[in-house]
Formats: C-alpha cells, structure tokens, sequence
C-alpha cells in the first residue's frame, strides 16, 4: 500500500508540512509506505490548455509532473496538503491539479483513490482551499477521507497543537483503513457534472 503526500507549500517544513508528516507517520504506523513530494522542488509548468491529452491520452509538456503522474497512478492514496495564499490554495498546488485533467485519458484515472486534505492559515481562506480540493476528488471519483485544517502564521505553530497533531495522525490511519476496504468506483471514469460543448 502506497500513500503519497503532494506538498503544496513553498516553505519547507512549515505548518503544512509538520502536519503532513504526521499524517504520513500514522499510516506508515501501520504499514503503508509513504513519500512526501514538494512542488516547490520540482519543474512543473502550468497547463497551456492544448488539448493533446484529450486525443492521445498524454501530456506533451515535458518536465517534472511526467514523474509525478507515475507516483499519483502507482499510489493507492493521495494526501494534499496547502497553505492559504490570497483565500486559497497555492499557486503551485493549482498547477499541480491543472495538469492531473491528462490522468482522465487513455486508460489514467485517479478513480477509487483514496484522498485526503491538510490546510493551514493565517485567517480568512480555510474553507475555500479545502472546498476546491474535496470538490477536485469528488469530480476524479477519489474516495474523501477526513482533512486536518489549522490556524497558524508562524513557522512551527502548529506543533503547540496537540489536538490537531493527534488528529493528524489518526488521519493517516484512517486512509490505510479506507483503502484497505478496496472499494472500487463501478465505471472507474472521472465525473463531468456541468455539461455543455466540451462535454458533448
């Protein structure tokens, strides 16, 4: 079993990722092998909507989410994790689910994945990144898990947490129970819920 934590944070070992951490350590706790992945650190070009995917089933941008795209396929869970800039998540983390529309093509599809969410932030915004992130798994047909969502300005705040630390935590074991259930979606193809020309 594998769980893979897509960071979508530019600061390294800040709020988001402390308590992607401990998410990660409780299903490594029991058993699952977990990666943490910072955007941050990898060449991931936005989306130039060229629409290749949608007749070949791949991405012709090459850079650094063609290997991202192994790892979101190989796991069997996907915990994201953001801090909130401007009332939503980052900039990286919208580039990231930009590019996932080419893992509904050619036989790719986040279906029957487990998903689960981190949030930080310093006031308004929580609700809305954690919205736009549970909306995204719904519409790939992912399996939604709980979500962690904290308050914190300062780097490390949130290990004075502890509640939210254990929380954290569970929720890690609560995506190695989840995926343990094998449920599956029944046609394993991404929902379209606004129909119009592009749905046809």
């Amino acid at each position: 079993m594998k769980i893979l934590g897509l960071s979508f944070s530019p600061r390294e070992k800040g709020n988001t990722e402390l308590l992607m951490e401990e998410v990660l350590a409780g299903a490594g706790g029991l058993g699952a092998e977990t990666e943490l992945c910072r955007a941050v650190e990898k060449d991931i070009r936005p989306c130039d909507a060229c629409g290749s995917c949608f007749t070949t089933g791949e991405c012709p941008i090459e850079d650094d989410m063609q290997d991202l795209y192994g790892k979101m396929l190989e796991a069997d869970g996907i915990l994201f994790g953001t801090p909130v800039y401007f009332y939503n998540m980052t900039a990286q983390g919208k580039c990231v689910i930009d590019r996932t529309i080419a893992l509904n093509h050619g036989g790719k599809s986040l279906s029957s994945k487990v998903g689960a969410v981190v949030a930080v932030a310093g006031s308004l915004g929580l609700v809305d990144a954690l919205k736009d992130l549970y909306f995204y798994m719904v519409t790939r047909q992912m399996l939604p898990a709980s979500f962690i969502a904290a308050y914190g300005s300062n780097k490390g705040d949130v290990k004075d947490f502890d509640k939210c630390m254990k929380a954290s935590s569970e929720l890690g074991r609560q995506m190695v129970k989840i995926i343990e259930k094998k449920f599956t979606y029944p046609d394993g193809k991404a929902n379209y819920i606004a129909y119009g020309t592009h749905t046809f």
